[in-house]
């Protein structure tokens, strides 16, 4: 006879996921104002300039240091042993997309600065929409996982050969990608409703935020672009 974990939010006492729900999209608001703050405060500086020059010339070497340094975000907002090492985790995770973000929101503050609201607007909208559906349909999207493998394999895949021959993705693939993050928005609310244990509220957040961040990006280059 198999018995339920109660440590997983789905089997959990309801005072429980309750607990569980509110510090995840707590930490998940910590996290998109410390971003905000973040950015802020590197945008201000004098070195932003020169710095995303340089990132823009060497898009490649930035991207592999990236996906790393995510990958070892994630894998500390995991860990079963350190409350501290999962705030570090998430922390981490913020710092390197505020690094990311500076090229892009250099060019939507020279040429629109109305464009970074506009984007953080919509981005709010499409989440709220999407956490919606997940939390009152209660449907297990847990079926997204192969189509956001293969999704995000694949915009690597064009981002690298758009670099390699110099030519722009344009809008379509903005469009892709923020059907990609919506994707995943439903993909992680479900998890978190069901296969997240009760202490793993931080690891939630920074998968939440790390879809947020991706269609804030690509929304934000569309209304760069006009």
């Amino acid at each position: 006879m198999e018995y339920a974990n109660p440590y997983v939010v789905a089997n959990a006492e309801a005072s429980e996921r309750t607990k569980f729900i509110r510090r995840t999209y707590l930490h998940l608001a910590l996290a998109i104002a410390a971003f905000a703050g973040l950015e802020a405060f590197c945008l201000s500086q004098s070195w932003a300039v020169p710095l995303a020059q340089k990132m823009l010339s060497n898009w490649l070497f930035v991207l592999i240091p990236f996906m790393g340094a995510a990958w070892l975000a994630d894998k500390w907002a995991r860990s079963n042993t350190s409350r501290g090492m999962q705030y570090a985790g998430l922390g981490l995770y913020v710092v390197i997309e505020a690094i990311i973000f500076i090229p892009l929101m250099l060019l939507a503050q020279n040429h629109d600065p109305s464009a970074i609201a506009k984007a953080g607007i919509m981005t709010g909208f499409l989440f709220g929409g999407l956490t919606l559906v997940a939390f009152t349909t209660k449907a297990d999207f847990s079926f997204l996982r192969g189509f956001l493998a293969i999704g995000f394999f694949a915009s690597i895949g064009f981002i690298l050969v758009s670099m390699m021959f110099g030519f722009n993705l344009g809008t379509f693939f903005s469009a892709a990608m923020i059907l990609l993050a919506g994707a995943s928005i439903l993909y992680s609310t479900s998890n978190i409703l069901r296969y997240y244990r009760t202490d793993q509220d931080v690891s939630a957040a920074l998968s939440l935020f790390a879809s947020v961040a991706l269609m804030f990006y690509y929304i934000l280059s569309i209304f760069s672009r006009r």
